[in-house]
C-alpha cells in the first residue's frame, strides 16, 4: 500500500481577518494556496469552506486551520522553505500570536484518505502529551510510512 504525508498547521491569529492588522495575510491567502496546488508533490489540501467545522473541534474560532497531504516529506519542505510561501512564512509573527502548545503536526496515511479536523487535534494533541514520535512529528523527525506502521501510539 502506498502512503502519503498528512500535515496540519494551526495558527492563533492577533485580530479578526477584517481588521487592519490581517490584511497582508488575507490578500496573500489565494496566492499561498496557489503555490501549494502548483507545487510538486502536493496532493490535496482542505478548502476553506470546510473550515467551519474545524473551529467547533478545535473550540477556539481565532484559530487558522490548514491541513494537506503531500507525496512525502521532501515535497512539503521544498514547498515550506524553498518556493514563494517562504515570503508570507517569514512574516508569520505579524500576524499570529505565539503558542505553547503543538502547532503543526505530520503523519502518514494511506493515498486517498483526506485527513479530516479530527484527525488533525488527536495528532497535535498527542504531540503535545508525547512529543515527537512516528504517530505525530514535524520537520525536526524524519519518520518513515514503515515506522508508522510499525509504531503503537497506545504504549
Amino acid at each position: 500500500m502506498d502512503y502519503h504525508l498528512a500535515q496540519v498547521n494551526i495558527a492563533k491569529r492577533k485580530a479578526s481577518l477584517d481588521d487592519p492588522i490581517m490584511v497582508d495575510f488575507v490578500n496573500n491567502v489565494n496566492k499561498i494556496n496557489g503555490i501549494a496546488d502548483q507545487s510538486d508533490g502536493f496532493i490535496w489540501r482542505m478548502k476553506d469552506e470546510d473550515k467551519d467545522l474545524g473551529i467547533e473541534i478545535f473550540h477556539d474560532d481565532s484559530i487558522i486551520i490548514n491541513i494537506s497531504v503531500w507525496k512525502d516529506l521532501g515535497s512539503l519542505f521544498n514547498y515550506t522553505y524553498k518556493s514563494g510561501h517562504i515570503d508570507v512564512f517569514k512574516r508569520k509573527k505579524e500576524w499570529f500570536i505565539n503558542t505553547k502548545k503543538a502547532h503543526m503536526a505530520f503523519w502518514y496515511v494511506p493515498a486517498g484518505y483526506r485527513p479530516n479536523f479530527q484527525d488533525a487535534k488527536n495528532r497535535l494533541d498527542y504531540l503535545d502529551e508525547h512529543g515527537e514520535s512516528p504517530y505525530a512529528f514535524s520537520f525536526k523527525s524524519k519518520f518513515s510510512p514503515e515506522d508508522a506502521l510499525t509504531y503503537n501510539p497506545l504504549i
